[in-house]
C-alpha cells in the first residue's frame, strides 16, 4: 500500500528528473550539418516516408543557437575539424552529438592524414551509428537510442559535471592511428 492508492484517479507521481528527461527527450532539435554521402541519408529521414516529425524533429536547424543535436553526417577533414569545434561551442546546453557512419565515427576507409580519425577527437560523441552509408531506420534507431539515453541524464550540476568529464575523456583519448608523414 503506497500513496498511489490513497490519491484519486488522475494523479501523476514523478520526479522533476523524470519529467525534464521527458520533455527534453520529447523536443530535439538538431543541427543542419551533413559532410558527405551520409548527409543524404539524414534529409531522407526527415522526408515523409521516414518522418522524423513523430519525433519532434521535424525542422533541421541552420543556426547553431537554435539546436541541441548535432549529427556530424559524414567523414571531418583535417580543415573541417576547427568548424565542427566552432559550431558544437556555440550550440545551447544541454547538447549532444550523433556520429552518423563509419567515416564520422572512424575516418572510415579514409586512413590518410586530411581525415580526422572520429570525431570524438574534437567533440564528445553521445551516440555512434555505424554503417556506409547507414539506413534512415538506422539514424531512427540511433535517435531513440539518444531518447532514452537523454530521458536517464541527471539534471544541474551533475549533467554538467558528467559533460565536462565525458569531453576531457574524449579530447585526451589517444588517435586510432598515428601518422607519421605520408610514408610509414
Amino acid at each position: 500500500m503506497g500513496i498511489e492508492e490513497k490519491l484519486p484517479s488522475g494523479f501523476l507521481l514523478t520526479s522533476v528528473e523524470v519529467l525534464a528527461g521527458y520533455m527534453r527527450k520529447s523536443s530535439l532539435w538538431p543541427a543542419t550539418f551533413g559532410l558527405a554521402c551520409c548527409a543524404i541519408e539524414m534529409m531522407t529521414t526527415g522526408g515523409p516516408k521516414y518522418d522524423l516529425a513523430r519525433f519532434g524533429m521535424e525542422v533541421f536547424r541552420a543556426s547553431p543557437r537554435q539546436a541541441d543535436l548535432m549529427i556530424v553526417a559524414g567523414r571531418v577533414s583535417q580543415k573541417m575539424a576547427p568548424v565542427v569545434r566552432q559550431i558544437y561551442d556555440q550550440m545551447v546546453e544541454p547538447k549532444w552529438v550523433l556520429a552518423m557512419g563509419v567515416c564520422a565515427s572512424s575516418g572510415g576507409m579514409f586512413n590518410n592524414y586530411a581525415i580526422v580519425q572520429g570525431v570524438d577527437h574534437i567533440v564528445p560523441v553521445d551516440v555512434y551509428l555505424p554503417g556506409c552509408p547507414p539506413r534512415p531506420e538506422m539514424l531512427i534507431n540511433a535517435i531513440l537510442t539518444l531518447h532514452e539515453e537523454i530521458a536517464k541524464a541527471p539534471l544541474g550540476v551533475n549533467r554538467t559535471a558528467a559533460a565536462k568529464a565525458a569531453e576531457a575523456a574524449a579530447l585526451a583519448a589517444i588517435p586510432t592511428s598515428q601518422m607519421k608523414g605520408l610514408l610509414r
